[in-house]
Formats: C-alpha cells, sequence, structure tokens
C-alpha cells in the first residue's frame, strides 16, 4: 500500500488514496499504521475517497481506531494533497466529511504550489445535548460557558462547545507544566461527555492571541488540533477574553481563527505539508 505523511502545525496524519488502495477493516489498519514503534507514526490515519456529495471525501481515523467526524489540520492538507498531487486544479474545494461539507480555499505560492489553506470550519454549537454535553448551567439548552467540572476531586470551569466534534476548553493561568498523560484521560472519558470529549487548556495571552496545549479524544496530547483552536477562540469570546479573530499557538505552529458572528461561521487558516511518501 502506498501512503504519503502529512502535518499541519506537526498534526501529523498518514494520507492514504481511497481510490487506488482497497483496505478493509480501516480501522484496524489505522491502529497499525499510527503506532509510532511498529507502525509508520501518526496521530490517525486519513482516506481520501471519491465522493458523491462533494468534491473529495476525507474519511478519518484516530491513532486508537475510533472514527473522527472533522479534523481542521487533516482537512487542509487533504486540500493540499489533492490540488498538488493533480487530482485537482481547483483553489476553492469543498471536502464532504462526517461532520458535513466543508469548504476550503487554497493559497498557492509562486510555484503553483499549495502555500496555506483557509477552511470555512462551519457554526459553533453550544447546545448541550447536540455536543453531547450533560452538564448544566442552570436554564435547559443554555451553553455551558464557565460551568465547574470535577476531575479527581479537583474544580475545573469548563466552556463546551462542538466544531463537529465535541470540546471542553478550560481557560488556565498557566499551562506548560500540565501532566496531561495524566489528566488528558480523564477530562476525554468524563462522564459529563458520553461520547468522550477533546480538551483544551488555553492561557490568554492577550485579547488577540492565545496559547492552547489539547488532549484529543482517541490519540492523545498532540501538537496541534485546528477544531480545538476553532473551539478556544469561540470559548474565549463567549468567556469576554478575546476579540473575534486571534491566533492560536500551539505546540506544532500558529492558526488564525476568526469567528464571523454575523454569519456564525468560524474560519481557519494555516499551514500544511508533506513529509515523505512510501509504501508498506
Amino acid at each position: 500500500m502506498k501512503f504519503t505523511k502529512m502535518q499541519g502545525c506537526g498534526n501529523d496524519y498518514v494520507y492514504i488514496n481511497g481510490s487506488l488502495e482497497e483496505i478493509p477493516k480501516r480501522n484496524e489498519c489505522a491502529i497499525r499504521l499510527s503506532d509510532r514503534h511498529f507502525g509508520i507514526g501518526s496521530d490517525g490515519v486519513i482516506f481520501i475517497n471519491p465522493s458523491e456529495k462533494a468534491d473529495f471525501e476525507m474519511e478519518m481515523y484516530n491513532a486508537d481506531g475510533s472514527r473522527g467526524e472533522m479534523c481542521g489540520n487533516g482537512i487542509r492538507c487533504v486540500a493540499k494533497y489533492v490540488h498538488d498531487k493533480g487530482l485537482t486544479d481547483k483553489t476553492e474545494l469543498q471536502i464532504e466529511t462526517l461532520a458535513g461539507i466543508k469548504s476550503v480555499s487554497l493559497a498557492l505560492d509562486e510555484n503553483g504550489r499549495t502555500k496555506e489553506v483557509t477552511v470555512d470550519m462551519g457554526s459553533p454549537e453550544m447546545d448541550p445535548a447536540k455536543i453531547p454535553c450533560t452538564l448544566n448551567s442552570g436554564e435547559p439548552s443554555s451553553p455551558i460557558i464557565n460551568v465547574p467540572i470535577i476531575v479527581q476531586s479537583n474544580e475545573y470551569k469548563v466552556t463546551a462547545v462542538s466544531m463537529g466534534n465535541p470540546h471542553a476548553v478550560i481557560f488556565m493561568d498557566s499551562i506548560n507544566d500540565l501532566d496531561l498523560e495524566r489528566m488528558g484521560p480523564m477530562f476525554e472519558t468524563h462522564p459529563a461527555f458520553p461520547n468522550r470529549v477533546n480538551t483544551e487548556f488555553v492561557r490568554v495571552i492577550d485579547r488577540s492571541t492565545l496559547q492552547m496545549r489539547v488532549w484529543e479524544r482517541g490519540s492523545g496530547e498532540t501538537l496541534a488540533c485546528g477544531t480545538g483552536a476553532c473551539a478556544s477562540l469561540v470559548a474565549a469570546v463567549l468567556n469576554g477574553y478575546a476579540e473575534d479573530e486571534a491566533v492560536i499557538k500551539l505546540k506544532g505552529g500558529e492558526l488564525s481563527i476568526k469567528w464571523d458572528r454575523q454569519e456564525n461561521r468560524v474560519y481557519m487558516t494555516g499551514p500544511a505539508q508533506f513529509c515523505f511518501e512510501g509504501s508498506i
């Protein structure tokens, strides 16, 4: 099987052309390929498939084999893959995901290669039942903004947002020394989030700059998370910490996030890069 390794802000996936490779049991394939010691090594595997509804389909699996609804860094890499490998000459694409069809725009360099990608990430969902989240803010269906949650006898204030997948955003004064290997699984499997949850730990640098670490559902701590960056900006705006547009500083790089509140759409702009190709 031929594969391509790509990364966006260090969030790395194995990309496979699903129209050329016949792979049964794709969840088991994802577990094997993602293993950083006995496989290729990645945060997961993304199959790029034909689509009857859009230009392409992104079929995403986390490193533990669970199916992911959406990945912001992954979809930018999908856009670069299909354009730079000549599968399309479009610079405006529609890509099907489990979280719906996403629109992406490619900015090209002087050689006609993809330099960066802007993704319309859709509308943030704050209705607890649709995230899903069982925390209660006191009013039926009202957003979960700065609501306390207990993890190992410690209280944390959570803002819950879905960007096609569930996120719990926690604002802290310092995040560099957090032991996410210990803390992350307890948040991921907290009973308040019946479908498990991605957890973002965020420090507000100023009203246009946030620092973020993330524990991704099914993958552990990753160097970046596009949907998590979007959820973090939305949560920061809801809490009054940030403007509608900000730079999110991640371990693997930076993403520019904008929440157009008039249209209620979130836009993410960031890089996508090829790492290497091979066969396995």
